[in-house]
């Protein structure tokens, strides 16, 4: 072979190869470019009449790459957007599967804290609270503050036939110990008080102890407080402003509150000072210990029966003296359900014929229920609005059925801003800047709604020194319908009926036809008793008073 052939076939050779390898890449290119564009000028294509183009066979063809899937994104973005936008109705599922299934929420501690563990401690972190009546409404447990009673004790009430060994044995079962039991007539049953021995809440244990088909109820020991802002004060005119609002002087020339008893729940009475020479008819002390007399309780019995330097409201009544208020570790006077319910059955028992309650607490099913007993034997009972403020919720004794609860105003004839509101307020009555009595002899200046609630129950004494039958409602009726209108026209939820009117109050009891009973002359007055009011006596407004108004006397003042 020629050296010029074996070139020739060599070039053709190196051709054909270099032609194979471009057809390959420009293969491959083909099957990686992206999905054809639109809004492109056309491709000019070769001429029709041009050679076809041989492609030799090398092999399997490279398989074109599937086409992408359509994007989710914007879909799943969108039902995002709903759901975190939507107004989700109230529930108790967390709706699974497209509403199928109902998985229980899962609610820790009612959103108020919960457990992170963290280096293996747990930690407490807080969270936003939850409104208080949103919380209440959900769990009644909550508005038991623990504040509101005290943490270590119970109130247990037993059905009839309990012997001692069968107590012991059901204080031994549920970890008590016994510190008290009592026979409470007024309500008709036994009550025990007992300390829990471990850091059970009372509640709990209370929850135990009713499961026992011998006892019939069980409860927490709630705290009461006195309402009364104390200050001591010099003697001034000013303060001496309610026996003329009230329009003492004027009632007292119609009666004076002889032979009625007053009973007062309070902290001790200095029954030593001069204001309250002669007016103690009894007393009682639940507490069983020796304290020295505190200036609530003084104060309050003053304002019902001072008849020295200062008047009463009713300065001839009688006060039955019962202490169930002592000092707290916190320094404040405090009483719990036991005390007072041992009270009121004193009270109720010892020819009481108002009971005088300056205090106020929380809901107490036991409390509510000696109140309803003593209300159904003809007792009066008056209780202090409280001094928790115009956000306050109705707060106890004052706030249940039977009771007359009673707000205070200013000497200007305003509220008094700490005073309670609410529709369970009667009426109204003086109770800020009043000069009273003081343990020692002394005199003060007091505030509060319990100085008013003191008014009007010296005020319903000379009532009843009138017409001694009078039932609580009608009491309550004639205390509500002569008050002045306070505030907005009309009854309201700060003044209640008005301020109380002790005149126009007594000049309407002398318009029943029932007549007042008259005492033996040269006997100590009589305790009257409670009767019920003679049907058909009306109890309608008076016209205008015939007797003549006596002007308010000065009261001498009292030296310091």
């Amino acid at each position: 072979m020629s050296a010029a052939t074996l070139h020739r076939r060599l070039c053709t050779a190196i051709g054909t190869v270099a032609a194979l390898a471009a057809l390959a890449g420009a293969a491959s290119a083909q099957s990686l470019a992206p999905p054809p564009l639109t809004n492109l000028p056309p491709v000019v294509t070769a001429p029709v009449n041009a050679p076809p183009l041989v492609v030799p066979s090398v092999g399997a063809t490279i398989p074109a790459m599937r086409p992408p899937a359509p994007d989710v994104l914007p879909s799943v973005e969108r039902e995002y957007r709903r759901l975190r936008d939507a107004r989700l109705p109230p529930s108790n599922c967390n709706y699974l599967g497209n509403g199928r299934t109902c998985a229980k929420l899962w609610v820790i501690d009612d959103w108020r804290t919960v457990s992170r563990h963290k280096r293996g401690k747990a930690q407490r972190e807080s969270l936003r609270r939850v409104p208080a009546r949103a919380a209440v409404q959900r769990n009644p447990r909550l508005a038991i503050a623990d504040r509101d009673h005290v943490p270590d004790e119970v109130l247990i009430e037993f059905g009839g036939g309990l012997s001692d060994s069968q107590l012991r044995a059901l204080a031994r079962r549920h970890r008590l110990t016994r510190i008290s039991i009592d026979n409470i007539s007024l309500v008709g049953t036994r009550i025990g008080l007992f300390r829990i021995n471990d850091r059970r809440s009372p509640q709990a244990v209370a929850r135990a102890v009713a499961t026992d088909n011998r006892v019939r109820a069980a409860q927490a020991n709630f705290i009461y407080t006195l309402q009364n802002d104390a200050a001591p004060a010099a003697a001034d005119n000013a303060m001496l402003y309610p026996q003329a609002r009230l329009r003492l002087p004027e009632a007292h020339a119609l009666a004076r509150g002889r032979g009625i008893v007053v009973a007062v729940i309070d902290s001790g009475i200095d029954i030593g000072h001069p204001e309250l020479s002669g007016a103690i008819a009894d007393s009682f002390d639940p507490l069983g210990r020796k304290e020295t007399p505190h200036q609530h309780g003084t104060g309050i019995a003053g304002a019902i029966v001072a008849r020295a330097k200062l008047t009463g409201g009713a300065p001839a009544a009688q006060i039955l003296a019962i202490r169930a208020f002592s000092e707290s570790k916190a320094g404040s006077q405090s009483s719990t359900s036991y005390l007072i319910l041992k009270s009121l059955d004193y009270a109720a028992g010892h020819g009481a014929r108002i009971v005088n309650m300056s205090f106020a607490g929380p809901r107490d099913p036991l409390i509510a229920r000696g109140v309803a007993s003593a209300a159904a034997r003809g007792i009066v009972m008056i209780a202090a609005a409280g001094n928790a403020g115009p956000k306050s919720p109705p707060l106890y004794p004052a706030a249940l059925p039977g009771v007359i609860a009673v707000s205070a105003t200013s000497p200007g004839d305003t509220l008094f801003a700490a005073s309670n509101r609410g529709p369970q307020i009667a009426l109204a009555a003086p109770g800020v800047d009043i000069l009273l009595p003081a343990p020692g002899g002394k005199y003060e200046m007091m505030t509060g709604t319990s100085f008013s609630a003191a008014f009007v129950s010296g005020i319903a004494a000379l009532m009843m020194e009138r017409n001694p039958t009078l039932a609580p409602d009608q009491v309550r009726a004639i205390l509500t319908q002569t008050a002045h209108d306070r505030g907005p026209p009309g009854r309201d939820d700060l003044f209640g009926a008005g301020e109380a009117d002790a005149f126009a109050a007594v000049s309407r009891v002398e318009r029943l036809a029932v007549p007042p009973v008259a005492e033996p002359a040269g006997e100590p007055p009589a305790v009257a008793t409670a009767q019920p009011a003679v049907p058909g006596d009306a109890i309608e407004m008076p016209s205008k008073v015939d007797e003549k108004v006596v002007a308010p006397a000065q009261a001498e003042l009292p030296g310091r």
